[in-house]
């Protein structure tokens, strides 16, 4: 079966722009205590419940990864786009890297003792976000733990030009009701939920959410 448009798009795009995204977002969790507070309670649940690997999906250039490696968690990425994942390598030479598409990961049954989708679900449309968190249950083990950011609203919005690129992208805001309601229905229990105002170059409101699968 031929994979959706949109995957193909969201490939393309961040294949594009992988080396200016890094460069451009290097130092962006020293400027974002909210980022570092939610991502710093992610890794000490995660290392309350045992050594169990944790999985950054939607990785990108590992920026995220190679923090919560700092933090002292047995981490590794999976992105969709090579060019991301090639970045991410150079950059974090002791972190693995894997390509791969977030909704068919190759990874055994309850696996992970945490997973984090920072930005990630976003490319994902409605329509195929329950199974997309399905597959998130089906790799965390009973207990592990996901954390997701995204940014709040309603709607698509596209991408013409970002990170100094011509590009197609398309991002979809979500609403952290039905985000909840998704987790729910995906086996999860949602723990904590932060809805901060945008800073900076942000328009929107941007939302972190904590869940543990049941």
């Amino acid at each position: 079966m031929s994979e959706p448009l949109d995957v193909t798009a969201t490939r393309t795009a961040y294949d594009t722009v992988a080396v200016d995204y890094a460069e451009l977002l290097r130092d962006d969790l020293d400027r974002n205590e909210f980022d570092r507070a939610m991502l710093g309670v992610f890794a000490e649940r995660v290392l309350a419940t045992g050594s169990a690997p944790v999985a950054d999906l939607g990785c990108g250039p590992g920026r995220i990864t190679g923090h919560l490696a700092a933090l002292g968690l047995d981490v590794f990425g999976v992105d969709l786009s090579p060019g991301m994942i090639e970045v991410a390598r150079q950059q974090h030479p002791g972190i693995r890297f894997e390509v791969g598409a977030m909704a068919e990961l190759d990874l055994p049954d309850a696996s992970l003792g945490g997973a984090l989708a920072w930005y990630s679900i976003i490319h994902t449309p409605a329509e195929r976000q329950p199974v997309l968190f399905a597959e998130f249950a089906r790799v965390l083990r009973p207990g592990g733990w996901l954390l997701l950011a995204f940014q709040v609203g309603d709607g698509v919005v596209r991408l013409r030009r970002a990170y100094g690129h011509e590009l197609d992208l398309e991002t979809r805001r979500q609403r952290p009701e039905r985000i909840r309601e998704l987790l729910e229905g995906a086996g999860f229990r949602e723990q904590a939920r932060l809805v901060r105002e945008p800073e900076g170059p942000e328009k929107v409101q941007q939302a972190y959410v904590l869940a543990a699968r049941s």
